[in-house]
């Protein structure tokens, strides 16, 4: 029930979504008697939608989100094994052209990829079943297991985790499948942004690891000194940073997180 509802509403709470409706109740108004209402309406969403595009509020959103959780310090200590969550391939592309298709948060698998070379003894888990509300194309987990099989890395050391959804159920189903045992050094690889959420995550299932944030969208606090110039990219870093917040404020009220908003543990 909480995957259905938040793939139906989380289609309509993004910003770009927002205005997108707004602009047409506000032209739908302006063919009536409330045409002032109208007028005013698409006036509005023209600023927001201005201010969204080209302002660094979207920065400003992520700024905190990615900030949260350093770059991975190395040591060494070998990890015992790598978890890296999905939402990283385009599973209908990848189907019609017969390639591994990587989306925008491509750093996941290639971090992966270079963990693994780096430490041969590391076992490696892929965490994704579907997060389409109607899936389509290609298994992610089997096209990423393609994947890190062309670098070189035997299927012996990866395992595939393809029953979760969304980020909760990575945690839980992953937790469940490998049985982690304490003193073991596990890394947890995921975008920098929605590092906080899947700590929560898999912390409240008990699961000891590190964070290896991965996929930084801004630079640093200096971003928000800088105006976008592409109104696509101010839409979609508002649109990410908005997803985020909310789903981790909707992962503490539904008791999927073990905290609203997860920071480094101090022990490590």
């Amino acid at each position: 029930m909480f995957f259905l509802a938040a793939k139906t509403i989380g289609v309509l709470i993004v910003p770009s979504n927002v205005l997108v409706i707004l602009c047409l109740t506000g032209a739908l108004l302006n063919l009536t008697r409330h045409r002032k209402l109208g007028i005013g309406l698409m006036l509005a969403t023209a600023s927001l939608l201005f201010f969204c595009s080209f302002s660094p509020i979207g920065r400003a959103m992520l700024l905190p989100l990615e900030q949260r959780f350093p770059p991975w310090a190395k040591t060494d200590r070998e990890p015992t094994g790598i978890v890296v969550l999905g939402g990283v391939i385009d599973g209908v592309i990848s189907a019609e052209r017969g390639v591994v298709e990587l989306n925008a948060s491509a750093d996941r698998l290639t971090a992966v990829a270079s963990l693994a070379l780096n430490y041969p003894k590391a076992r490696i888990v892929f965490s994704g079943g579907t997060g389409q509300l109607f899936p389509a194309g290609r298994a992610e987990a089997e096209l990423a297991a393609r994947f890190l099989e062309s670098f070189g890395i035997s299927k012996d050391r990866i395992t595939l985790e393809q029953q979760s959804r969304d980020t909760a159920e990575n945690a839980h189903y992953t937790r469940t499948l490998i049985k982690s045992q304490p003193g073991e050094r596990w890394l947890l690889i995921t975008s920098a942004a929605h590092m906080p959420r899947a700590v929560g995550s898999f912390r409240r299932a008990g699961f000891d690891f590190e964070a290896y944030p991965v996929d930084w969208r801004t630079g640093g606090w200096s971003d928000l000194q800088q105006l976008s110039f592409s109104a696509s990219d101010g839409l979609a870093a508002t649109d990410q940073a908005t997803r985020e917040w909310i789903g981790l404020i909707a992962y503490w009220v539904a008791g999927r997180t073990s905290e609203l908003f997860p920071a480094p543990n101090k022990s490590r």
